[in-house]
């Protein structure tokens, strides 16, 4: 392995040659206290950055192995490592443009510009920062210093020799965090075994989600997710609360939701959806300060809506989608352009097939005659005429015999209250449970009954995947909205629980990872679940190709995936 002297030495020669000499760095270099390698060398200083990986033996950085022997604390770890890396990065950009360098740049194009993953409100497995039993990698991206297309070797040797270590020195050894900061790291491992405390609470106990009581709900506005300031507190209604111990906070108490249909009602602007925003998102873990820490769901569920014009592939919708006029076959439908309808009743079934026993729903981003349909229309249009068989009709089947949750906000639905096992009300951002007063309201209107549990007809929610052509695939991602596979664009601006850019490039690889391995036809649940173990066995960085070049990806959740590839022509 050749050593940082022999890079300094390789720079000189460098110096005002064409870009592409460049490419002659590509390699591993050894340093004092890590090992620099230089995966891959830009062809152009306007092009997509180099790609670059620190690697520093575990001996070196000297975390504490207690930080790293369950995968949860593995992942704070890794997310604290990512967020200083950026603040220390962020500093060294101040710095750099306060000397009069637009941006931190060195030259034309991206030269100087050093980036890495982004990072968001929540705790994500990524590519950036792994450890491994033996070692810490991370990985970024770097602009090589160029005036027009022309080599400036000694910014490159200041990028190299000054600005990296200085930065790696900061950010990758345990020795020069000072006591403040082992603190805050040490509270991140500690509430990321809070989160998987409260996760295995879940289950042990029947419960869907567990928001805790002084809870930040509301955010600071449509296009942040960081806590509203004055935002009103979360308090949990006193039939509701109970009590958890964790192994680090001790006790704590919140309001928790059961299994089977909860409603949440309420006047419009009083908090229904930020609730039910905060519960679809309690399926990741987030960071300290957030306000949502302690807000957790089962990390299965999955937001269901209607998707106008959505492709939909080989799905039985028959559940609820029968009798078409044009007599196709729901049982196995596909579709072009998806109605309302018949969008969100694939959602759902895709959701099932995914594993999913916990669904969100939201009245006001549903197909109204897939919620429900009211008896005056009933009677115009009687059931031989209407293909469409309600949610409302199904659900109680599907909470009792797939043992299914759901958690739905209504605004003016009310024969949702005549189904539900659990009714809450926001008044003023204030939870209320009112279930006793909905089922005495039902009980007067006789509707107790209207809709009762029944059982459901067997589902095909086995599904499988065609090869398509063999060889390497052009992959592309575009903020949360799209994912494209050589000219294919796949649209996910729908998945509401696709948080994060990061994300939305994790499904571009994983995607193309698929179909890049797939030789013959095979069932859709095998292929995801042998993904997954090799991601738990080996980490998500061995799925991801060396070359990758769309960006800094993050592991989606299988949900995600089941929903972009049924997206798929």
């Amino acid at each position: 392995m050749k050593t940082k002297d022999d890079l300094k030495m390789m720079l000189p020669r460098l110096d005002r040659k064409s870009y592409g000499a460049y490419k002659s760095l590509a390699g591993s270099y050894r340093w004092d206290n890590y090992i620099l390698h230089i995966d891959h060398v830009q062809g152009d200083p306007f092009a997509s950055p180099s790609r670059l990986r620190f690697e520093i033996p575990a001996g070196k950085h000297a975390f504490p192995a207690e930080y790293r022997d369950r995968k949860n604390r593995k992942l704070a770890l890794e997310d604290q490592i990512l967020r200083r890396f950026r603040r220390a990065l962020g500093r060294q950009e101040r710095t750099r443009n306060e000397g009069g360098r637009e941006d931190g740049r060195m030259g034309s194009g991206k030269s100087g510009r050093i980036t890495t993953c982004r990072t968001g409100q929540t705790v994500q497995e990524r590519i950036a920062a792994v450890f491994s039993e033996n070692s810490l990698e991370f990985r970024f991206e770097m602009g090589f210093p160029a005036r027009g297309r022309t080599i400036l070797a000694r910014e490159m040797e200041k990028l190299l020799f000054d600005i990296l270590p200085g930065l790696a020195e900061n950010t990758f050894y345990y020795r020069r965090w000072n006591a403040r900061d082992r603190k805050a790291l040490e509270e991140a491992v500690w509430l990321s075994d809070d989160q998987c405390a409260i996760r295995e609470a879940l289950t042990a106990n029947h419960y869907t989600a567990f928001v805790a009581d002084g809870s930040i709900l509301a955010r600071e506005s449509g296009v942040s997710d960081r806590p509203m300031k004055q935002a009103v507190p979360f308090s949990s209604p006193e039939d509701m609360r109970v009590a958890l111990e964790l192994p680090h906070k001790g006790i704590i108490t919140g309001m928790a939701i059961p299994e089977g249909v909860t409603v949440i009602a309420g006047g419009g602007y009083h908090g229904k959806s930020t609730l039910l925003n905060a519960l679809e998102l309690g399926v990741y873990d987030h960071i300290a300060g957030d306000g949502r820490e302690y807000v957790i769901s089962r990390a299965c569920g999955t937001k269901i809506r209607a998707e106008d014009g959505r492709s939909v592939r080989h799905t039985d919708i028959s559940l609820f989608i029968r009798h078409l006029p044009n007599g196709q076959d729901t049982a196995d439908f596909s579709s072009e352009n998806a109605s309302g309808s018949t969008s969100q009743a694939a959602n759902l079934v895709e959701a099932m097939e995914a594993g999913s026993d916990l669904m969100f729903l939201d009245e006001d981003t549903s197909a109204t005659n897939f919620m429900i349909r009211d008896e005056t229309m009933a009677e115009l249009v009687t059931d031989d005429k209407e293909p469409i068989s309600t949610l409302l009709r199904h659900i109680r089947g599907l909470s009792r015999s797939r043992n299914i949750s759901f958690i739905i906000v209504v605004g003016s639905s009310g024969d949702y209250l005549s189904v539900a096992d659990c009714v809450l009300q926001l008044d003023h951002y204030h939870v209320k449970n009112v279930t006793a007063r909905a089922r005495e309201i039902c009980a007067r209107r006789g509707m107790e009954d209207r809709y009762p549990a029944t059982d459901l007809p067997p589902m095909n929610l086995a599904r499988t995947l065609k090869p398509v052509r063999a060889g390497r695939m052009k992959l592309k991602a575009m903020g949360t909205d799209t994912v494209m596979i050589d000219r294919e664009i796949i649209d996910v601006r729908y998945l509401e629980q696709l948080k994060e850019d990061e994300l939305t490039v994790g499904l571009a690889y994983l995607t193309g990872r698929i179909f890049s391995d797939l030789r013959e036809e095979r069932y859709l649940g095998e292929v995801i679940d042998r993904l997954y173990e090799k991601i738990e066995q080996e980490g998500f960085v061995s799925v991801i190709p060396p070359n990758y070049s769309c960006g800094q990806p993050a592991l989606p959740r299988k949900q995600e995936l089941y929903a972009c590839l049924n997206r798929k022509h």
